[in-house]
């Protein structure tokens, strides 16, 4: 547009304060990008019909004898409500829902990290969950995030939640993360890990097309639930 860097930078300040976009990084967005934290119940209901085609595509990549960490949140848990393995598997959770859906579960070993547990998540943070996971190495990371950003990586709202899930990545081999559509763009206040640490990424028929081929192009394979 014939003008310096400097210039453009200053015009996208003012047209923030003005409240006309939000600035993001490299540029500005119409939406807002970043997002706020909810409690596990709210979460619940929103998107919930995604959340159940989301975790039942997902089913299809658990194997007898896997051993697999299962995250928090309320997509991640109804996967755990779906699980009903035909042979034996062992299931690590930081999650209390998960660990109370799957306690009594045929065929399901399970494992609870201890800790600190937060009330928004009903789930553990803090040292004595991340020194556990530090001794163990599994098949499968299934995880919950609450913003995917193409340059910023996964994130959540949480700082502690967030260590603790770069942690449960550095535990996994194949790491998954189930995420409905509208997480896609976001970005929460604590970054787990960059995009180069996922493999997998299950989602809703909702994503665009420019949205799956621009994540792909991570070298990440997408599986879209759900008719398109």
């Amino acid at each position: 547009m014939g003008v310096s860097t400097v210039t453009i930078r200053k015009d996208l300040k003012v047209l923030e304060e003005m409240n006309l976009l939000f600035r993001t990084r490299g540029g500005g967005s119409l939406n807002n990008p970043y997002t706020m934290e909810r409690s596990i119940n709210e979460k619940a209901s929103i998107h919930a019909e995604e959340k159940q085609q989301i975790a039942k595509a997902a089913l299809d990549l658990v194997g007898s004898h896997d051993s697999m960490l299962i995250g928090s949140g309320t997509t991640v848990f109804e996967l755990a409500r779906q699980l009903y393995p035909s042979g034996p598997v062992t299931v690590i959770t930081p999650a209390a829902k998960v660990t109370l859906e799957l306690s009594n579960r045929p065929h399901v070993e399970l494992i609870q990290l201890g800790g600190t547990v937060r009330p928004k998540s009903s789930a553990v943070v803090g040292p004595a969950a991340e020194s556990a996971l530090e001794g163990m190495s599994c098949n499968l990371l299934f995880m919950g995030v609450d913003g995917i950003d193409l340059e910023f990586g996964l994130s959540t709202t949480n700082f502690n939640e967030a260590s603790l899930g770069a942690k449960m990545v550095e535990a996994a081999e194949t790491v998954i993360v189930l995420a409905d559509s509208s997480k896609f763009n976001k970005r929460g206040l604590a970054k787990i890990c960059n995009l180069d640490r996922i493999h997998v990424i299950v989602t809703d028929a909702k994503i665009s097309d420019r949205m799956v081929k621009a994540v792909q192009e991570n070298g990440i394979k997408v599986i879209v639930a759900g008719n398109r």
